[in-house]
């Protein structure tokens, strides 16, 4: 074995994000991944040309390490296809609106008949079943719906998005975990299951302590900005040079090192900034005398004492400067992804590392149905006619 998942067969019938990139965690880890598109047009996130392979950004973010094949669902020798290619796969891998997939003939009854060792992926907005399981649903609605939004953004303000999908990668991320959890049931079992994750259930996951709070004492948790809320000074605070830096520097340790550095030891004979419980309960105070503690001094010179006295902090970097982070290129977590029209590509990587099985970009990513022809010769051992007769009526 020289990856970790090297053997799995995956399915992947997804398309957007939380799905591709669940497929993608897996073939990361090793496993032969199959991507299922629409002839012609393909996955949604290729955009227009994606039939001359003039395929956006956004596609090369969740595909690589998959082959691509072309197959119309909507046709019966296509999902004749599908059905033949089910018993030999390990994991499918779906985020189609809730019965979409029944409807077709492929929900869990139909696939798992089929291949009762098979584990099904199934990536929806709001669940399989429930009042809402077949609202239409993006990363944003989870956000909302979820309670994220109302946590996010200046505490006066209104609420605002992540700047990123952050519940997009994280349901992909948790589907990629429960289809390994269910690959290692079946070796003790023998039998596939289904892996169910919702974007609103990814999204209350992210709620810290706000749902005990509620169930408590009926607090409802509101917007803090950049605050921590449960110590302080955690915040971001300005420079003289008009630069910012994030500071965490709440615990005993570390604020008695800050006040040290700036020259304020006085200050610790303040009640109010006496003990960590002190400072948390005049925050506004705190954050206030420390902003103008900051405002004295350039943001390296400050970068330079706080990282000596081991103070957790950070400059508030731009992606330039994160990807001329040198942690980052010793990582390696900058990686090069190839295209036929786009050249190389560079992108983030799997964030994940294993000493001895690697996880690593052994396979860019495809052209609309690149291996369709090689993935049905392999799989279902179709012949060269078979195959161009498929081309010809359009099925592949």
């Amino acid at each position: 074995m020289t990856r970790a998942l090297e053997g799995i067969k995956v399915l992947d019938l997804a398309r957007y994000v939380a799905g591709p990139y669940c497929a993608q965690i897996l073939g990361d880890f090793g496993a032969d991944v199959v991507k299922i598109e629409k002839p012609e047009v393909g996955d949604v996130m290729r955009g227009p040309g994606a039939a001359t392979g003039d395929d956006r950004l956004y596609m090369l973010m969740y595909n690589r390490n998959k082959r691509s094949i072309t197959l119309d669902l909507r046709s019966d020798r296509g999902k004749e296809i599908l059905a033949a290619l089910i018993p030999q796969a390990d994991v499918l891998v779906e985020n189609f609106r809730p019965g979409t997939m029944e409807a077709m003939g492929f929900g869990w009854e139909q696939v798992s008949a089929l291949n009762p060792r098979l584990v099904m992926a199934r990536i929806s907005g709001f669940g399989q079943d429930g009042p809402w399981a077949k609202r239409p649903a993006f990363d944003a609605i989870a956000q909302a719906e979820g309670g994220l939004m109302h946590l996010t953004g200046d505490k006066d303000g209104e609420e605002t998005m992540f700047g990123s999908v952050v519940i997009d990668y994280s349901t992909g991320a948790n589907a990629a975990m429960g289809v390994m959890a269910a690959l290692h049931a079946r070796e003790r079992t023998g039998r596939g299951q289904v892996v169910d994750v919702p974007l609103l259930d990814t999204a209350m996951s992210f709620l810290m302590t706000a749902v005990a709070e509620h169930h408590r004492d009926g607090n409802v948790m509101g917007r803090m900005g950049n605050r921590d809320r449960y110590s302080a000074p955690a915040n971001t605070f300005r420079t003289r040079d008009g630069q910012r830096v994030h500071l965490m520097s709440a615990g005993v340790k570390h604020f008695n090192a800050l006040v040290k550095i700036l020259g304020e030891e006085e200050i610790l004979q303040d009640p109010r900034f006496a003990t960590p419980p002190d400072r948390l309960a005049n925050a506004d105070l705190v954050d206030e005398t420390v902003a103008g503690w900051f405002l004295r001094h350039d943001r390296d010179w400050l970068l330079e004492q706080l990282v000596a006295a081991e103070i957790p902090c950070a400059r508030m970097a731009t992606v330039a400067d994160v990807v001329d982070n040198p942690q980052v290129k010793h990582r390696g977590q900058i990686i090069d992804i190839k295209h036929p029209t786009l050249g190389v590509v560079k992108t983030q990587g799997n964030p994940i590392r294993l000493t001895d099985t690697p996880v690593e970009t052994y396979r860019d990513v495809p052209t609309l149905g690149q291996h369709t022809d090689e993935i049905l010769g392999g799989w279902l051992d179709m012949d060269e006619s078979e195959i161009a007769t498929l081309r010809d009526d359009g099925v592949v």
